[in-house]
């Protein structure tokens, strides 16, 4: 089996650890240049603030609600990142850090009678030794462990085992293809127009024609939904010689200073990346296409 933790509102529960009085308040962080969203506490997203908004967009409802404001502080963010890292291997000792606020584990040689046993204790622990909440989604594969995660992000107990239910096809038949890890908005595209709409569908699609549209990466994927690893696994990443960030806005922009800042955003996440990893750009590229 593997196991996904993933840290809730990653940056916000970093200022929280600091700021114990803001418990179960909104908390938002920002970009750089102080000018977009790019965390959120849960009570801040369900106030309706968007992931990667313009700050002045929001400045009514964060007024209004009293919301906690706090500037990014990536040295401070990869520092606990490391604590969470550090205590997640004294629990296994097959670990993959994915991101920043994600790590694979691989729970084979550990031989647990009961995983969902395994990912309170750890969840508990990280809490009670680092300060971070964190969700586990758990599955025979990166990929339906990642999906398990987003279930576990909403479930009270923030564990969510995709193997030890009774139909795991219901589950999957539950999540949007669009939401697959490694399923872009293009390729969704491609499905959606064939008529494969969730993972379900995914799952049960003909090799051939997957492997023809969505290439051999996309057919892996397909192997993955169905129980079989397909996708390595490496304690130590191999660094990446390629850094993109590519999304689409949220809202249609017709304002230069509006783009801009949405630019600085998404170079942020991208500059994030390449920190992470401890390396240096020789070039940078900035993209933009209209919708038209």
């Amino acid at each position: 089996m593997i196991a996904l933790v993933d840290c809730d509102s990653f940056y916000a529960s970093c200022e929280r650890i600091f700021r114990p009085d803001l418990k179960d308040k909104p908390v938002i962080v920002l970009s750089n240049n102080d000018g977009c969203v790019i965390a959120r506490s849960r009570e801040a997203k369900a106030l309706g603030i968007p992931m990667g908004v313009p700050y002045f967009k929001v400045r009514e409802v964060v007024t209004k609600n009293n919301v906690a404001v706090f500037s990014s502080n990536y040295a401070l963010y990869q520092d606990i990142s490391s604590r969470v890292l550090e205590t997640i291997r004294n629990f296994c000792p097959e670990v993959e850090p994915y991101s920043i606020d994600e790590s694979f584990l691989i729970l084979d040689s550990l031989r647990l009678k009961d995983e969902a046993a395994f990912a309170k204790r750890l969840r508990q622990f990280i809490k009670r030794s680092v300060g971070i909440p964190v969700s586990v989604g758990i599955g025979q594969t990166k990929t339906l462990a990642k999906i398990a995660t987003k279930i576990a992000k909403q479930a009270d107990e923030g564990i969510y085992n995709i193997a030890a239910q009774e139909d795991p096809d219901c589950v999957l038949a539950s999540m949007a293809v669009e939401d697959i890890w490694g399923i872009g908005q293009h390729q969704s595209k491609k499905l959606r127009a064939v008529r494969i709409r969730t993972a379900r569908d995914l799952k049960y699609a003909e090799d051939g024609w997957i492997k023809k549209h969505l290439s051999v990466v996309g057919l892996r994927t397909v192997y993955e939904l169905r129980g079989f690893r397909c996708f390595g696994f490496k304690e130590i990443p191999d660094n990446r010689k390629s850094i993109c960030v590519s999304r689409s806005l949220g809202t249609y922009l017709t304002n230069y200073n509006e783009l801009s800042q949405a630019v600085a955003f998404y170079a942020s996440l991208a500059s994030e990346k390449l920190r992470a990893q401890r390396s240096l750009a020789n070039v940078v590229t900035t993209y933009i296409s209209t919708s038209f």
